[in-house]
């Protein structure tokens, strides 16, 4: 059997754009400057959406707040999202050890009768503002080093400039194509849409089954409770 023995297909922007439209009905000689501006707007518009939609594996990365003696409040990136896995590094006796930390919501924040208590902290509240912030409950007391959490950030932008390609995965790439060529479909083939909408819907389905961690999960419930010996 003959193959490439390559695994390098992952179109510009550009080209995706040109597939997107020719899924519409448009060829690639009908396309002028309108079409692209407008499938600039919409391939943005797709990423934002997704970035709503879940966790998106390949946009987690690891983020590190060195912690202040007294201070509860750091800012976090504004491409931040939502924080995922969070904890705290404290140094003993040479060592670092990674102590896990909770999220809290605003109200449960605000009922705590003295959030500038100090301790080592336990649990933290994402305000999730435009300039986001996290707050942490205890205040930290000087025997922490670090607070580190897992992210999911903002998808990079679009752009046609290049060649630049779109960040994301290889088997998100039809769900992509499909996604975009419906958003344009609305603007240049709207009579194409009602047909393009169930595609795309499924392309994404079938790549946001794959966009999982692996790992087994185990749920146990405590009923030692319930039991006397």
């Amino acid at each position: 059997m003959s193959t490439s023995g390559t695994y390098n297909f992952n179109p510009s922007l550009g080209e995706v754009t040109l597939y997107a439209y020719n899924l519409c009905g448009i060829r690639n000689t009908a396309i002028v400057q309108e079409h692209m501006e407008a499938a600039r707007m919409a391939a943005n518009m797709l990423l934002g959406r997704w970035s709503s939609e879940g966790v998106n594996l390949w946009a987690v990365d690891l983020q590190t707040i060195p912690l202040v003696q007294g201070q509860a409040t750091y800012s976090i990136p504004t491409n931040t999202i939502t924080m995922l896995d969070t904890y705290v590094v404290q140094n003993s006796g040479g060592a670092s050890i990674n102590r896990l930390i909770l999220p809290i919501s605003r109200t449960e924040y605000a009922s705590y009768p003295n959030p500038q208590q100090q301790g080592f902290p336990t649990t933290y509240w994402q305000d999730r503002l435009i300039n986001g912030t996290v707050t942490l409950w205890p205040v930290p007391d000087g025997n922490e080093s670090s607070l580190n959490y897992y992210r999911v950030r903002q998808i990079q932008d679009s752009n046609f400039t290049s060649g630049q390609q779109v960040e994301i995965p290889y088997y998100f790439l039809e769900a992509f194509a499909y996604g975009l060529a419906f958003r344009l479909s609305l603007v240049w083939a709207p009579e194409k849409a009602q047909l393009i909408k169930p595609l795309a819907d499924e392309a994404y389905a079938i790549a946001a089954a794959q966009n999982i961690e692996t790992a087994q999960q185990y749920i146990s419930p405590t009923i030692s409770g319930y039991f006397r010996p």
